[in-house]
């Protein structure tokens, strides 16, 4: 009698036998073109001053490896990210940390992080008066967030709606939740007219939100992971980082040099984010205030992640269980104080 398998069992075979196929061809020299993706946002900013001080270049030259072209894409969703790294079309990906789990998880480790971006708070927001906390949400709000039950934000809010309701009812919530790039979601909200009436954001949408004296803000992601926690990783595969050693070395040393330009020149990384992003609704001196703000913190340092893995692998998001965060890391980050 033949066996039938699960059919999750057979989906996750696949998913992990596309991805394989993709990296599978060996290459003897170290690529003379890669292609790195990023969102909106100021969590992509270390990407943001790579690209526009062309660090990456700089640092392949250091390594001998000369006129290196870099193509920059930035996408609307970390799910579109993950599909076309499992394509091939991406060398480095990154995106809110429960993304990166997701697909360390399916790929059976074959995805791993050079480290993270940043370390920020998101807030959910809202325009609603009568929402104090989200036990006051009812069907008749709509909370956008950039992709449901997958993002940082959608896992975020269930593990509010854990804390608040039990896990019994992890996902209470995910009913009231419209996937929506975070620039959508903020016009959608401050139109006053949308059937948005929430956002889950990230900086500086959640910013600028909260200048509208109408919309407030309900929590922060914070409140839940008792502080300091990354926001956005970078990520790249085991084989991409086994085979191109100079390449690897030249991102990481380039994502090091931009967060310390962002750490010790604030208005001039504010400067380049307003140019790069065209947003006109954010001053120079606002945008430098926000990263001031000491609960933004842009480090390779992963802070917290464990946190979202063990809520993941609680909730049936996660199946494999990383023995520690270092198992989610490249050996470069190992030696740092990460969580």
């Amino acid at each position: 009698m033949k066996t039938q398998l699960p059919a999750t069992f057979n989906a996750r075979l696949a998913v992990c036998a596309i991805f394989a196929t993709a990296f599978s061809t060996s290459i003897s020299a170290e690529p003379a073109e890669i292609t790195i993706a990023k969102e909106y946002g100021i969590g992509y900013l270390p990407y943001m001053i790579m690209e526009n001080n062309k660090l990456v270049e700089k640092h392949a030259a250091a390594l001998g490896l000369k006129d290196m072209k870099i193509n920059w894409q930035t996408f609307g969703g970390s799910g579109l990210m993950q599909s076309a790294m499992i394509a091939g079309r991406l060398d480095f990906a990154s995106s809110g940390v429960p993304w990166f789990l997701t697909m360390w998880d399916k790929l059976n480790g074959q995805v791993k992080s050079p480290g993270a971006l940043d370390s920020m708070p998101i807030y959910l927001n809202t325009r609603n008066p009568n929402v104090k906390t989200i036990r006051d949400f009812t069907e008749k709000d709509k909370i956008a967030l950039p992709a449901v039950k997958s993002s940082i934000q959608a896992i975020t809010l269930q593990m509010a709606a854990t804390a608040m309701f039990g896990s019994e009812n992890v996902t209470k919530l995910d009913t009231l939740t419209v996937s929506l790039s975070h620039p959508d979601a903020m016009n959608a909200l401050l139109s006053g007219i949308s059937e948005i009436d929430s956002h889950f954001a990230s900086s500086p949408f959640q910013e600028l939100e909260l200048k509208d004296p109408r919309i407030h803000r309900v929590l922060s992601s914070y409140d839940l992971t008792g502080g300091q926690t990354t926001f956005i990783i970078a990520w790249t595969s085991t084989k991409f980082h086994d085979e191109n050693p100079k390449t690897y070395q030249a991102f990481v040393d380039a994502l090091l040099e931009a967060q310390a330009f962002i750490n010790s020149r604030p208005p001039q990384a504010a400067k380049i984010y307003l140019a790069m992003s065209g947003d006109k609704r954010l001053a120079q001196e606002e945008l430098v205030s926000i990263l001031g703000n000491p609960d933004y913190k842009f480090t390779n340092v992963p802070q917290n992640i464990m946190k979202y893995a063990e809520f993941m692998l609680r909730s049936g998001s996660m199946k494999k269980k990383p023995a520690s965060w270092k198992d989610l890391f490249f050996p470069n980050v190992h030696d740092t104080p990460g969580s």
